[in-house]
């Protein structure tokens, strides 16, 4: 089946009811749409703030941050402008937060608050399937924030314990809820580019955001307040270092999976979506020098350019990921003075023509201009989210109540979470890679298997559900 024939036919299954029987989405901890959701957070000072901030309608019951005492950049400090006052968009959740029961440690939380209903997990990359894993075992809804996990066989062992436990679950890669996400998906299904064999993709990230390509800096004293040992969670221990924490972790390759893994989740979820990839069969990855030599690289590179290659129900797909302000080439046929959105987005390649878009899914067009008369007929497919973007977390919500269908469950997004880690595994592996997704396995380099998982410092394994 060409490519066209396989999206106007997937385009036609997709379509789905907004609202769908309780007893579907219904199952542990459910609750009725009357019920105010018990909520807890996990890392809620930073991109965590911005998730709770979402959620001041429900009740904030307990919350867990390793940051709680910190003097020089306390989960308060980061709610307040200079002066000390709560920014507008956080004083309910400074509110909220006065009221809630507060944790340094998310396992003891969760031991001794058995009324949460629901929780938010927004830690660094390398703790999130542990927290998950311990909050869906005991029966609680999850919104955990992109990318899914650290490694392949983490989200595999989500996948599996979402579809085990029935509990509601979201990934924090909003654009998926975005109108204009996902009438991108709806322009690509309809067949309108004609076949489709390549997808560019990009991101400016790191530059700017966070540090890569660098080695070991000196270690220093642990802030004041801050619970070292805990944030290190199942990392191997070390002393505490400048450019980790709070932010800056995401480009150490113990703590982050760097930019692939932060910005793929809202640029690479378009095509694996709408094309409905699967798993790559081949994936390569070419870079710039590691942060420290081969082995003992404690950063990752500062910028890559990886190469996947699906052969899926509509032929084979080449789609490229370039990073570090890297940029595909400018398409052909493109008018005078065109440029991409430097920040991020991504460009199907079709035998009609391209379509542009930016990260999230936002500004979605089609080049020649002709494809735009004929895009205004494709009809709406997808059901829209209530708030868009601005509603991922009310939709997590709305859904643990039975009145919405989920945007992004861990059936989907754990595996467009391995599709992003294999080109990390690839990084690592420094050589293509044939990858069998049924088995995971590496086929033409056993070897490089070892980066599908981890080690797990003593106390932290993975739990089994």
């Amino acid at each position: 089946m060409k490519r066209r024939t396989f999206v106007r036919t997937a385009a036609a299954a997709s379509v789905a009811p907004l609202i769908v029987p309780r007893h579907v989405l219904g199952g542990p901890g459910f609750l009725a749409p009357s019920d105010t959701v018990n909520i807890a957070g996990i890392g809620v000072g930073g991109m965590g703030a911005s998730n709770m901030a979402a959620l001041t309608n429900q009740h904030i019951a307990a919350i867990a941050d390793v940051d709680f005492g910190y003097v020089d950049g306390s989960v308060e400090g980061r709610l307040q402008d200079r002066d000390g006052n709560p920014r507008p968009a956080y004083a309910a959740l400074q509110e909220a937060y006065a009221k809630a029961k507060r944790y340094a440690d998310f396992r003891e939380m969760l031991d001794t608050e058995p009324d949460i209903d629901a929780v938010v997990i927004a830690t660094p990359d390398h703790v999130h399937a542990i927290a998950a894993l311990e909050a869906m075992g005991r029966g609680k809804h999850v919104y955990v924030q992109k990318p899914l996990t650290y490694s392949v066989e983490e989200a595999h062992a989500l996948k599996a314990a979402a579809a085990k436990t029935g509990v509601v679950t979201q990934m924090g890669n909003q654009g998926h809820s975005g109108d204009e996400g996902r009438r991108l998906v709806e322009l690509v299904r309809s067949g309108i580019l004609g076949e489709i064999r390549e997808v560019q993709t990009w991101t400016d990230r790191p530059a700017g955001w966070w540090p890569q390509g660098i080695g070991l800096p000196e270690p220093e004293p642990v802030p004041e307040g801050v619970h070292w040992d805990l944030w290190l969670g199942p990392a191997a221990e070390r002393p505490f270092y400048p450019y980790t924490h709070p932010f800056a972790w995401r480009g150490w390759v113990d703590f982050g999976v760097g930019a692939l893994g932060d910005m793929g989740a809202h640029i690479l979820d378009f095509p694996v979506w709408a094309l409905r990839l699967g798993q790559p069969t081949r994936v390569q990855t070419r870079h710039t020098p590691w942060g420290g030599e081969a082995e003992a690289a404690v950063t990752y590179p500062l910028g890559s350019i990886t190469t996947y290659t699906f052969d899926g129900l509509g032929g084979p797909l080449k789609l490229t990921w370039f990073d570090g302000g890297l940029m595909p080439p400018t398409p052909e046929g493109a008018p005078e003075g065109f440029a991409f959105n430097t920040d991020g987005g991504g460009i199907f390649v079709g035998e009609r023509g391209v379509l542009v878009y930016d990260t999230y899914g936002r500004n979605p067009r089609l080049l020649p201009a002709s494809l735009e008369a004929e895009a205004a007929s494709v009809p709406t497919s997808l059901p829209r989210i209530e708030g868009g973007m601005d509603g991922h977390e009310q939709n997590w919500v709305r859904a643990i109540r039975g009145e919405e269908v989920i945007s992004c469950p861990f059936e989907y997004a754990a595996d467009l979470t391995e599709t992003m880690l294999l080109g990390i595994v690839a990084m690592h592996a420094g050589q293509p890679l044939t990858y069998d997704a049924a088995s995971m396995s590496i086929p033409n380099a056993p070897d490089a298997e070892r980066w599908l998982r981890r080690t797990y410092r003593d106390g932290w394994a993975l739990p089994t559900i």
